[in-house]
């Protein structure tokens, strides 16, 4: 199997790499934090410049047409930045239920905004109740005439609060966790009955809670066929699942490269403490882990668009275990190495492991992926 880039890839690796370089130091990311959005609108209109807004979608849709690894590039290099801008809320996440379920009309529509820079998009589905359970919804959508009427709650909506427009899941038919009977609906987040409550995230990212009281939508903001919305769902969310490890990946890069850094430079007893042999096995170990990471994260990558759903599902949920796990270990050591300045505010390899942090739990952490993957047999089935 062949791992290398092609040309176009490796251009846009050294782009988007030399962008964040030169405009995302530690400092600048803390500026951004303080911004209304909590990110810099600049470089959002930067990466629509270098066409990152445009990189999944179609080019007869206005995009691009590029496909995972593409995706990867550009999530492993935000990593490594620690990038604030809802790239992953907008292009991955809500931005596939687009580019997979939406109307040509839509897509048409929407689509060069998003391109542009113009349109900020967010996903709306967890519930307080649902914990990890993507079927587990309770926000109902109720036919009135040609449209329908949204009535619910959702909560840790990413980027929540910045977001133009929504993708809202909702039932239509059956019981709260059950898989069918689901629907998709696209609505504007400043509509009559939207109330969200902004607030930041532990890892300097913006969230927001959201109600939907009496909500009216036409038709045609349905995304996909209704109440059959449960595939789309888990095709997306796989999805996002490898872009947040390629994202991960980057983190953890850093991370390492932070600490062997550190070893290098901080002395004790007159000499660097890289010279300590159980420091280095630890920063060995810590490669290790990462290296463990990064197959899997290639591995999500290539399995993404997968047709079968079951191995799809397989190869995604044992990467989010090996992500969790890695993330966890290469995060610690990290952390442990630096001493007592690793824990401050003030010193960016705490941020990095808060970053991580979060993306285990985002869409079920390692545990619930791993009890998930022994129920189906493991990645591998037995001989």
């Amino acid at each position: 199997m062949d791992f290398e880039l092609s040309e176009e890839q490796r251009l846009l690796k050294d782009s988007v790499e030399r962008l964040v370089a030169d405009r995302y130091d530690f400092s600048a990311r803390q500026r951004f934090m303080q911004k209304p959005t909590g990110f810099s609108r600049e470089l959002w209109r930067q990466y629509a410049e270098l066409g990152l807004l445009g990189l999944p979608f179609s080019e007869k849709d206005g995009g691009i047409g590029g496909g995972a690894v593409e995706t990867m590039i550009v999530m492993e290099a935000f990593g490594r930045a620690l990038a604030l801008e809802p790239y992953f809320a907008t292009i991955v996440l809500a931005g596939g239920f687009l580019r997979l379920g939406a109307s040509a009309a839509v897509r048409s529509s929407l689509i060069p905004q998003i391109v542009s820079g113009d349109l900020l998009l967010a996903f709306a589905h967890a519930e307080r109740q649902s914990r990890y359970d993507l079927a587990d919804v309770a926000t109902t959508a109720r036919k009135d005439g040609s449209g329908y009427v949204i009535d619910g709650a959702k909560t840790l909506v990413i980027h929540g609060d910045c977001a133009d427009k929504l993708v809202v899941s909702a039932r239509l038919a059956g019981g709260q966790r059950e898989r069918s009977g689901l629907g998709l609906f696209l609505l504007d987040a400043g509509a009559a009955g939207v109330t969200r409550r902004p607030y930041p995230t532990v890892d300097g990212l913006r969230a927001a809670e959201m109600t939907f009281a009496g909500v009216r939508v036409g038709a045609d903001a349905a995304i996909g066929e209704s109440g059959k919305a449960w595939e789309l769902i888990t095709k997306v969310v796989d999805a996002a699942i490898a872009a947040l490890a390629a994202e991960a990946v980057g983190a953890m890069t850093t991370m390492h490269e932070l600490t062997v850094e550190y070893l290098k430079t901080r002395k004790q007893f007159g000499v660097p403490i890289g010279a300590f042999q159980v420091l280095q096995h630890r920063a060995a170990d810590m490669l290790i882990a990462l290296e463990q990471a990064r197959s899997m994260c290639l591995l999500a990558t290539m399995m993404a668009d997968e047709p079968d759903v079951v191995e799809r599902r397989k190869a995604i949920a044992a990467t989010k275990v090996q992500i969790g796990r890695s993330g966890r270990f290469v995060g610690q050591q990290a952390i442990q190495l630096h001493g007592g300045i690793g824990m401050t505010m003030e010193h960016k390899v705490g941020h990095y492991f808060k970053r991580v942090s979060i993306i285990d739990t985002l869409f079920g952490d390692a545990d619930h992926h791993l009890a998930e993957l022994a129920r189906v047999g493991g990645l591998i089935a037995a001989a």
